[in-house]
């Protein structure tokens, strides 16, 4: 496992690599563009070059499965990002507006895999097949109802029938979730609504689980879009694979709020464990906002928060591959990315402006780990 950071003329890549025994190799890249001066078709192409670069570097098996990207403008930048990525990439694609707070116009996050096999689904999405496994990953669903709670109904029951086409059910292989919400102190409510009533119907509650997720303030260009959805599922995994975090001495239960998604999840394979931690903000073991109007002592807090859901799934900050880190004032950067330099200065991370979904919260972040697991009688992944 290691992280290197890469320079371009006109774009820095981040990058985390770990290698499995079972031959897959999982990677993260991090692309910032680099001049602020820079049109976006200028810095969109300097991204897109770095991450050529990068991925010839790593070999011909190296295939993306995933892109976010995060653009500072979707009602003028959405349309230039998608048709040059169809150009560059057949993998999951995800755009949302989201501006990059270091003063560029678009950064990068693709999550690429060696030694696998991929094909794009029926409707969009990508599939990655690896021995007893195919993982699904599903992006930019969106749709024009009107209000965020329908919107979200839909698209939740659309992506039960998508999994269902590929012989999936949202509560047996769905692991995480993204919902970017266009004007989030007024849509959360609604898609709270709709993601908790339809998750009952699914057989998600409580007693059971539910998903990993991130909820946060993000839009796409078009400005009737409430709510847009990124999803990943797994199908193979057997009894005893999946485990669901909660770090209870630091946390409460989200359904104590009234919310549905889980604090984080991992997955273990034969070869490695995945983990998967949802957005995370200081909040406290009963529900409250800590250190309001304190951004230092808020992203402390919320370190915390990320460490011990973590040190539950048995890892440590040295096994995360990506961050990213959402905050509601775009003011604030300057500190945060002091503050998350100091203490990660070699993990892929992107800072950008969004809202939490309360007003209290100043900064969120959600991050994937792996590490390497002895042999457990699992297939590999």
């Amino acid at each position: 496992m290691e992280q290197i950071k890469d320079k371009q003329p006109s774009a820095r890549v981040e990058t985390f690599r770990m290698e499995g025994r079972g031959g897959v190799t999982e990677l993260h890249l991090m692309i910032h563009a680099t001049d602020v001066r820079a049109t976006f078709a200028e810095q969109l192409e300097a991204v897109l070059a770095a991450y050529s670069d990068a991925r010839r570097a790593e070999g011909p098996e190296a295939v993306s499965v995933f892109w976010r990207c995060f653009v500072s403008d979707a009602a003028n930048q959405e349309d230039e990002v998608v048709s040059r990525l169809l150009d560059t990439t057949d993998c999951a694609v995800s755009v949302v507006e989201q501006a990059p707070l270091d003063g560029t116009k678009v950064a990068l996050w693709a999550y690429l895999m060696t030694g696998v096999r991929t094909r794009l689904l029926p409707g969009g999405g990508c599939e990655v097949a690896h021995g007893a496994y195919r993982h699904w990953w599903t992006a930019g669903c969106r749709n024009l109802e009107e209000g965020s709670e329908w919107q979200t109904r839909l698209l939740l029951n659309d992506y039960v029938l998508r999994l269902a086409a590929l012989g999936g059910r949202l509560a047996q292989h769905c692991l995480r979730t993204w919902f970017f919400v266009q004007n989030v102190d007024v849509n959360y409510a609604g898609l709270v609504k709709a993601r908790n009533e339809v998750f009952v119907t699914q057989g998600l509650t409580p007693q059971t689980h539910f998903i990993a997720s991130t909820g946060i303030a993000g839009r796409a260009a078009d400005p009737r879009v409430k709510v847009l959805m990124d999803a990943y599922a797994v199908d193979g995994l057997c009894e005893g694979q999946v485990c669901h975090l909660h770090a209870p001495a630091h946390m409460n239960p989200t359904h104590e709020y009234g919310v549905s998604f889980e604090r984080g999840t991992q997955v273990d394979y034969g070869d490695r464990r995945q983990v998967f931690i949802s957005g995370t903000a200081s909040i406290d073991n009963q529900g409250q906002v800590v250190w309001p109007g304190d951004i230092r002592r808020q992203t402390q807090r919320m370190w915390d928060n990320v460490e011990a859901l973590l040190q539950e799934a048995e890892c440590t900050f040295d096994e995360v591959g990506m961050m990213i880190v959402y905050l509601r004032d775009g003011s604030d950067y300057t500190v945060v990315r002091e503050l998350f330099d100091e203490r990660f200065p070699r993990v892929p991370k992107v800072i950008v402006r969004a809202a939490v979904c309360r007003p209290g919260w100043l900064i969120e972040m959600e991050c994937m780990a792996v590490k390497t697991l002895p042999p457990n009688g699992f297939p590999d992944f």
